[in-house]
């Protein structure tokens, strides 16, 4: 097979070389596909939107790029985020770094006005103390310094001022005032380039922090100068260097790298910091004689290889006014050797600009994969920013050639035929929205997330399936059994693009675990979220299990759903108990697997909706942290569609609006919560184009207003080919506004949900909206739901 023929394959259909395998030689075709987009350009740049725009000029990656503020220092976080170039899926985010330790766990925060430099990995949102941040690459200029320095504090290391800031898809730039060099980035899926435009200068230099990383340090590096013009080596990061929660959340892993330089390393050194045997590396240890330790770094010119536990690396040159250095770099978690096959066959030359355009070009590819007409300029930058953010993660975790590290203690190196390994799988957040969203859109990243982490059960030895899993540690972060509702969640909705036996097993022995599962009665003692969370996963898996002919398996399963109950307090009419990021109130709704149930237990519908009604009204403020409506954290998120269920779908459609317009903006400030690798996003996603499931693992998806005048939604080939769902709201606008009427497909429809055959099946939803309440789909759809609900009971026993 040619290589142009190769490329036919990989672009058949409508996703990246990362996202989609559609051939038995799709290592292959990984291989050669980046390579060719960047000398051929062949990809199309995705139809025009509103205003003459792609869905990739619409994205603003500075959109939640803000930590725990500084301006805003009453608000408990922002969306975490990180600006700088990425791909699709991909695994390098090339992106600037302002802090060092903390829990700005992306590493930056558009409030700092310093920058350290430019590193190749990045988490995107997380909650915890954050990590990665490998290879920091800083361009300088007069006296070396060797310590990043303090942030805001200008002339304490080799960190500088910042101006004149921009990112977009696959694109970051910056000038860093203090040396006056420009600083534009770009990435490929694997791999990743920097041009710096200098001063004159004659001791002009790029340097290369092997040790630092978001969270703390690596604990041991390695560099080495091979040809004329290129770097080699690797980094080694453990719990005791700091890092994910830091330490605790047992990362451990090995970045390797193969980096080149536009110009040959002649004039080079290395630096090296003396760090006495024991010493602690943690951020918590960042104190001011750390930083001096630094400082005073052994710098040995002319050295060309080395390998140490705190090392730098430099090239220095004479520069003109206005001259272009160029450094490109690939990495892996797998091999030296693995990283400079990414290189290569992503960026085989020196042109930035078509890197550039190749990354545009595989984001307007994904992200066309849902068009928006109507909503104002500002909803559609949030729209498309959204599904990007969405699409960062869970990023490809294997090499060009599908080598990946095992989930062994040694990180064995692996290969198979079957999926895509993948990696940073934030369970607990993710399930709710983000993962729905894949389904639809992108189920090859689904299945090859399923198969990752049941791979990873059995290579790690653990036996069951890790809740928040990143590069192959067990963080065992939060609560719940979030990978099984996703694997009972694909299951229902027909996907079979995993190892469905494998999955099952892997899934009940984590249902089964002692430390994963509910206890006897299925209830967790004592706590309220452990036990409802839980139940969750036990109810979808249940499911899967009557459908595959276990029958006892399933009965057993169901029974362990019930133990909510032993929570509920009759004489407060409440739940009692204890919770996980979350209080009485907002955990207490948690019951999606039986929220006929939950109503029954409330004192029935009208006392329950007029309870739900009441916590979205004495919430102060939904974009704001507080005791009711939090919408900055996971708990709440499925709570506002069950007005849909309970037959109040008025409320639903009020409400949902109402988050949506309130808790997202186009600007740093605008998640309200960590961003929480995607999850954030992807409900803003979802619920603008008026869907959104209630309980993942069922497959009904409650309709209500979208955001858009006109949504349609390319639903992926494995469902059938060539189809659409889309979306029309005639009357739409700012504000309440609620669905007076519908038609599907032509014909009316009188309830206020879809399901996810008639969804993936293609067809039309036609929407009337109004200025006021309507009864729209509402208390005569209860019987259909109730109906709904016992023929499933009914088909599962």
């Amino acid at each position: 097979m040619l290589a142009g023929d190769l490329f036919q394959v990989a672009v058949a259909g409508p996703a990246d070389p990362l996202t989609h395998s559609r051939h038995p030689m799709h290592h292959l075709i990984r291989i050669t596909a980046f390579a060719l987009i960047v000398s051929r350009g062949v990809l199309a740049a995705g139809e025009d939107q509103a205003g003459g725009k792609s869905p990739a000029d619409y994205v603003n990656p500075f959109i939640g790029c803000v930590g725990d503020s500084e301006v805003h220092p009453t608000q408990d976080g922002y969306g975490k985020t990180f600006p700088g170039a990425a791909t699709p899926y991909g695994l390098v985010q090339l992106s600037p770094d302002s802090v060092t330790g903390g829990d700005n766990g992306s590493g930056y925060n558009v409030e700092h006005t310093t920058l350290q430099g430019f590193s190749f990995t990045h988490l995107g949102g997380v909650g915890w103390y954050g990590d990665l941040g490998n290879l920091l690459v800083t361009p300088t200029t007069g006296t070396l310094k060797t310590s990043y320095g303090e942030v805001n504090k200008p002339g304490t290391g080799y960190l500088s001022r910042k101006a004149d800031e921009t990112a977009s898809a696959g694109y970051y730039a910056v000038t860093l005032s203090d040396y006056n060099i420009r600083a534009e980035l770009t990435a490929a899926p694997r791999s990743g380039m920097i041009r710096f435009t200098f001063p004159a200068n004659e001791r002009s230099r790029i340097q290369v922090d092997l040790a630092r990383r978001v969270g703390g340090t690596a604990v041991a590096e390695s560099v080495k100068v091979v040809g004329d013009n290129a770097i080699v080596g690797w980094m080694r990061c453990t719990p005791d260097g700091g890092g994910w929660g830091d330490g605790a959340g047992h990362a451990d892993y090995t970045v390797y790298f193969y980096a080149e330089f536009s110009r040959p390393i002649t004039n080079c050194g290395v630096w090296e910091v003396e760090i006495p045997d024991g010493a602690k590396r943690k951020h918590k240890d960042f104190d001011a004689a750390f930083l001096k330790v630094m400082e005073s770094a052994n710098v040995i010119p002319g050295c060309r290889e080395k390998e140490g536990k705190h090392i730098g690396f430099y090239t220095e040159f004479a520069t003109g006014a206005n001259e272009q250095v160029l450094m490109k770099a690939g990495i892996s978690f797998t091999s030296v050797e693995g990283a400079k096959r990414n290189l290569q066959n992503d960026i085989a030359g020196w042109d930035f600009d078509g890197v550039r355009a190749a990354a545009i070009r595989l984001w307007n590819r994904e992200l066309s994969r849902i068009r928006v007409e109507g909503g104002t300029p500002s909803e559609r930058t949030i729209f498309y920013t959204a599904m990007y953010h969405a699409m960062i993660d869970p990023r490809c975790f294997a090499d060009a050639d599908g080598a990946y590290p095992g989930g062994d203690e040694n990180r064995t190196p692996q290969k198979n035929s079957r999926y895509m390994r993948r990696t940073v799988f934030s369970g607990w957040d993710v399930y709710r929205s983000e993962f729905p969203l894949m389904t639809l859109i992108a189920p090859q990243v689904v299945g090859d997330m399923i198969d990752s982490l049941t791979d990873l059960a059995t290579e790690s030895g653990q036996g069951y399936l890790e809740r928040w899993e990143l590069l192959d540690a067990y963080s065992g972060c939060m609560n719940g059994n979030p990978a099984v509702t996703v694997i009972a969640d694909a299951y229902a909705k027909g996907l079979r693009n995993f190892d469905v036996r494998r999955a099952y097993l892997a899934a009940k022995a984590t249902s089964e675990n002692p430390k994963t599962g509910n206890g006897p009665g299925g209830v967790r003692a004592g706590n309220l979220a452990e036990t409802q969370e839980i139940a969750l996963a036990d109810w979808g898996l249940a499911k899967m299990a009557a459908a595959l002919g276990k029958r006892d398996e399933a009965a057993r399963l169901l029974e362990r759903t019930h133990g909510w109950r032993t929570f509920y307090d009759p004489k407060t009419n409440w739940f009692t108990g204890e919770c996980r990021e979350s209080n009485l109130d907002q955990q207490g709704w948690f019951v999606p697997y039986d929220i006929p149930g939950l109503i029954d237990q409330v004192g029935g519908r009208e006392k329950f909706i007029a309870r739900l009604d009441d916590f979205f009204r004495r919430t102060p403020d939904v974009s704001r942290w507080n005791e009711l409506y939090n919408h900055s954290n996971e708990p709440v998120h499925l709570v506002p569609f069950l007005f849909n269920r309970a037959g109040a779908p008025w409320l639903t459609q009020k409400w949902v609006r109402f988050i949506d317009e309130h808790a997202y903006h186009d600007d740093a400030y605008g998640i309200s919560g960590n961003e929480d690798v995607g999850q954030m996003s992807a409900w803003y996603v979802l619920t603008a184009c008026g869907i959104h499931q209630a309980c993942p693992g069922d497959t009904r998806y409650e309709v209500f207003t979208p955001i858009f005048d006109r949504v349609e939604i390319r639903i992926d080939p494995i469902y059938g080919k060539d189809r659409k769902f889309t979306v029309i709201s005639r009357g739409n606008g700012l504000g309440e506004r609620y669905i007076e009427s519908a038609k599907f497909n032509g014909q009316p429809l009188n309830r206020c949900w879809l399901d996810h055959s008639e969804i993936v099946a293609g067809g039309t939803l036609e929407l009337q909206l109004t200025d006021k309440p309507t009864k729209w789909g509402g208390h005569d759809a209860v019987n259909l739901v109730t109906a709904s609900v016992k023929c499933a009971r009914a088909a599962e026993k």
